[in-house]
């Protein structure tokens, strides 16, 4: 297993930007998080990895590796010239599984756990806490000839039915969390994906949550736009039309009537309260076309005891498409001040399910 000391050092003179870094523009030490320190001694006095930011930026750094090792796999780069170690060897962490597309051989997701022996090095005797025993991460498309075939092949299948799980990637994703939940307990488990990657993450935790198993979820730009969700909105809206004409043919003295909205759509929209909920981290930038529809047009604060996840909402005006849609803007050196903490109805609907019956309990903890 390849560690940090085995590594190529990185001298003063690789630290300057010159005609390496223009071949390799995803080496860590220029394309990485900028203020970002590595674990230490003094984060089992006073941890900040349990903050929202720090956070974050790891897990986007855990999803860039991902797309790393398929390129490295790509360029056919070896180990001394490797970019994707460095995302998660300078967090202590090390590589146990690397998932493969058996349908093209291509790379889509990794899992990564906390590495003990590296840690002790840097006299860190314990895990800190807010750090993750075990990250399983997935990453989106990657428009490249290798496997631009299979990743569109499961972007039109969220595109048509918004649903992930006839593809290859979800039984596997799962079947792996599943296995790791059992040898570390959900609470010390996360799952992480930008865009497609976000798609497979949201259902593959869905899945779980259903079985009553809750694991911390981070979803970088997860696609929204589906022909299916488009469908379901039109068929809600026309019953909304229906309900209010009946209203005005049959007389109601029922109060919860007098607003217009049919008491089916209410209970649909209502979530428990004193229940458990699984609550994903969302974050999505408003100016990207494929993750926009979860940001609500009210823009409404999240009110934490009825929100179904946590939705960071970033606004930094216009901006182009791969850089609203891009993952490095989630680990960058940004004002904080441009995310917002939002609620989003999108969300409700894609979660409503898991409330509508008793989850199926199995102890995973």
């Amino acid at each position: 297993m390849k560690t940090l000391g085995d590594m190529p050092k990185e001298t003063e003179s690789t630290r300057q930007i010159g005609s390496h870094d223009a071949v390799y523009p995803n080496r860590f030490h220029t394309a990485g998080p900028p203020n970002l320190p590595p674990p230490n001694w003094r984060d089992l006095l006073q941890s900040h990895w349990d903050e929202d930011g720090p956070r974050r930026a790891l897990m986007a750094c855990f999803v860039q590796a991902v797309y790393l090792l398929e390129l490295d796999r790509q360029q056919n780069r070896s180990d001394n010239s490797s970019l994707a170690p460095y995302w998660w060897l300078q967090f202590r962490y090390k590589l146990v599984r690397t998932l493969f597309d058996d349908r093209d051989g291509s790379i889509f997701g990794t899992l990564l756990e906390w590495d003990r022996s590296n840690a002790m090095s840097s006299f860190i005797v314990v895990r800190p806490a807010g750090l993750p025993k075990a990250v399983l991460a997935l990453r989106g498309t990657i428009l490249k000839s290798p496997t631009i075939l299979r990743d569109f092949e499961d972007d039109f299948r969220f595109l048509i039915q918004e649903n992930l799980k006839g593809s290859r990637r979800f039984s596997v994703t799962l079947d792996l969390l599943r296995s790791v939940i059992i040898r570390h307990g959900s609470s010390k488990v996360c799952i992480a994906g930008h865009s497609l990657g976000a798609g497979f993450a949201l259902q593959v935790g869905k899945a779980l949550a259903k079985e009553g198993i809750y694991v911390d979820a981070h979803l970088f730009n997860p696609p929204a736009i589906s022909l299916a969700r488009g469908l379901g909105d039109m068929k809600e809206k026309a019953a909304r039309v229906v309900w209010k004409k009946l209203r005005l043919i049959i007389p109601s003295s029922s109060k919860n009537e007098s607003d217009g909205t049919s008491p089916v759509s209410k209970d649909k929209n209502r979530y428990p309260q004193g229940k458990k909920q699984w609550v994903p981290n969302s974050y999505v930038n408003d100016q990207g076309y494929i993750c926009c529809r979860y940001i609500d047009p009210e823009r409404k604060a999240s009110k934490g005891s009825v929100a179904a996840a946590r939705l960071f909402v970033r606004s930094k005006g216009k901006q182009k498409f791969m850089e609203a849609h891009g993952l490095q803007q989630w680990w960058s050196n940004e004002d904080n001040k441009e995310l917002a903490l939002q609620s989003s109805e999108l969300i409700n609907k894609q979660l409503r399910s898991l409330y509508n019956s008793s989850p199926q309990k199995k102890n995973f903890k």
